[in-house]
């Protein structure tokens, strides 16, 4: 990349047009951050390195992109209705895709796209839905021998999650999801999450941009990115992610961890040592190959790529050409 911020040379050989973080914060110059920082520092994860800063150059000028896809979509839905001679009913949802590892930020991406796209006028009905719900509850993982596979594709109910978002894009009025547990690590029974006309919904989740399985029978089912209206990546080196997690993992042990309803409070009282080869040793068996044979390889389907540098902070951006 050039240092004047301009696109990469070979630029019109690729479908992506690719921005370092100089030329892409340069487009949030006359547009005022909606948030403030107390609601910022309530927003990041764990281990994410989020400032007023971060926001202005970076998820500022995305969420007024998404904004302009969410006006165009839209448009033509008005004039796909006059053309079709129909009275013109309630347009669907805008369904925003987004996908990334274990340990990247994608969570604290979601939140913050959320909460800035509920700033704009013209969609302040924002809902964000996380596929750790659909995963199926612990004891059915058990009964098929996958517990040791938990976040890979077949760790989902995907029957049940292509129906959700079957159902936002019918434009059913309203929408329920599953809710999961991050200290109990399981699916919360009878506890759903309602959705009721939202303006956008954003999906978030380690696969939700994979392509749809080939059946039995030699026939491509649907995908869930078939109902994608946008889809963001969240990437980063899988080196520096492997090290975030550590670190997550440590946090965890001096905080959520030490609750004795914590599914993992079995790790409160490992020493520094232990807990770093812990950690080590989950990512090496799971969450890196996860990463490396299901989740890398979808990068390349998402409409733009946050690529993070070793700080969190995001480095450049590759946004697929119209």
């Amino acid at each position: 990349m050039p240092p004047n911020g301009t696109p990469t040379g070979n630029d019109e050989s690729s479908p992506y047009l690719e921005l370092s973080r100089e030329a892409w914060a340069a487009l949030a110059t006359e547009t005022q951050s909606p948030l403030t920082a107390e609601e910022i520092r309530n927003l990041q994860g764990l281990g994410d390195s989020l400032d007023l800063q971060e926001v202005h150059e970076v998820y500022l000028p995305l969420s007024r992109l998404l904004s302009l896809y969410v006006s165009a979509a839209g448009k033509l839905h008005r004039e796909q209705e006059a053309f079709l001679h129909r009275s013109t009913p309630p347009r669907t949802p805008f369904v925003i895709g987004l996908a990334g590892s274990v340990a990247v930020g994608k969570s604290t991406t979601a939140r913050v796209l959320q909460q800035m796209l509920a700033h704009w006028p013209e969609h302040p009905h924002v809902a964000l839905v996380t596929t750790d719900g659909f995963l199926y509850p612990n004891a059915e993982l058990e009964r098929r021998g996958l517990m040791q596979r938990k976040g890979f594709p077949e760790s989902y109910d995907r029957r049940a999650l292509l129906k959700f978002v079957i159902d936002i894009k019918s434009g059913k009025e309203e929408v329920e999801a599953p809710v999961y547990s991050h200290l109990v690590y399981d699916v919360v029974p009878d506890e759903r999450v309602v959705i009721k006309h939202p303006d956008i919904v954003i999906i978030e989740g380690l696969n939700v941009l994979q392509p749809a399985r080939t059946r039995e029978d030699g026939r491509t089912g649907l995908g869930l990115s078939d109902f994608f209206d946008f889809s963001v990546y969240v990437d980063a080196g899988t080196a520096h992610i492997r090290d975030w997690y550590v670190e997550r993992f440590l946090r965890l042990r001096e905080t959520a961890f030490r609750d004795p309803s914590s599914y993992f409070s079995k790790y409160a009282a490992l020493t520094r040592d232990e807990a770093v080869a812990e950690a080590e040793r989950i990512w090496d068996t799971i969450n890196g190959p996860n990463l490396t044979q299901n989740v890398l390889p979808t990068r390349s389907r998402a409409t733009l790529v946050l690529r993070k540098d070793k700080d969190h902070s995001v480095r450049y951006v590759r946004l697929r050409k119209l």
